[in-house]
């Protein structure tokens, strides 16, 4: 075949808009694409609900890619490998209960099954404020570029409509932070020193719905509720996407 340029750039720009007028109202929006929110919206999609994920870098996975200090390796306690065995990864037994796996293996056996559960990507995606009205519930987001939030233009946004709202969002907690910030509640604590085994019991037992339609987890339930950091120990933030997903679909 002979390749058209324009038949590839229309193609791009015809399916991502029809994509995203389809989104402009969802079932459940999962904000940030680290471990938390990609476990959480994998779950949730897999049950039928329509579920957009919303990350503001250009690469999914938040700090997982990483894993500890630049070496590609994630530890996971005995309590939560039976989430790595649910997605496919692969690990081994370092100690008794403690798990070790590769970083980038965790992240696209995750991005792939929140991608075939019918989870839909928006990347490069800012959520700049949120949408609640007289009945005092969050059922909206302000979306706008990344680029644009980033180089600091003056460009107005466009609103997407949600019935849940789950700030994965990682230590910053930037949802529940604007909804304090506009709506007086909830309360942000901040998050704690390192622990790793309160961090790690505290960031299931935190996630919970803290604002009508609004949940947290992963390190943004800690963050609202003043719990502690684990470092590169990746169950609790499986976990915690598992309890979001649970409360979320027992919603519907």
């Amino acid at each position: 075949m002979t390749l058209d340029e324009i038949t590839i750039s229309r193609a791009i720009v015809a399916e991502h808009l029809n994509t995203l007028i389809e989104y402009m109202e969802m079932d459940v929006a999962v904000i940030g694409a680290g471990p938390s929110g990609l476990v959480c919206a994998a779950l949730i999609a897999e049950k039928g609900l329509k579920v957009g994920l919303i990350e503001k870098k250009l690469s999914i996975g938040g700090g997982m890619w990483g894993g500890g200090m630049m070496f590609p390796r994630i530890v996971v306690q005995q309590e939560a490998k039976r989430l790595l065995d649910r997605f496919g990864i692969r690990s081994s037994e370092f100690a008794p209960g403690y798990y070790t796996a590769r970083s980038v293996e965790a992240v696209t056996k995750l991005a792939a099954a929140a991608s075939d559960a019918g989870v839909e990507f928006f990347n490069l995606t800012t959520v700049e404020d949120v949408m609640v009205k007289g009945d005092g519930t969050l059922s909206g987001l302000v979306i706008n570029w990344q680029p644009v939030e980033a180089t600091g233009l003056h460009v107005d946004p466009l609103t997407i409509g949600c019935t849940i709202t789950v700030d994965a969002t990682g230590h910053d907690a930037v949802i529940a932070r604007q909804v304090s910030k506009k709506c007086g509640r909830p309360e942000i604590k901040g998050e704690g020193t390192m622990w790793a085994d309160n961090a790690e019991s505290a960031v299931v037992a935190h996630t919970k719905e803290v604002f009508p339609g609004l949940f947290v987890c992963g390190m943004a339930a800690n963050a609202v509720f003043g719990g502690h950091r684990m470092g590169p120990v990746f169950g609790g933030m499986l976990l915690s996407g598992e309890a979001a997903a649970e409360k979320i679909i027992s919603r519907f």
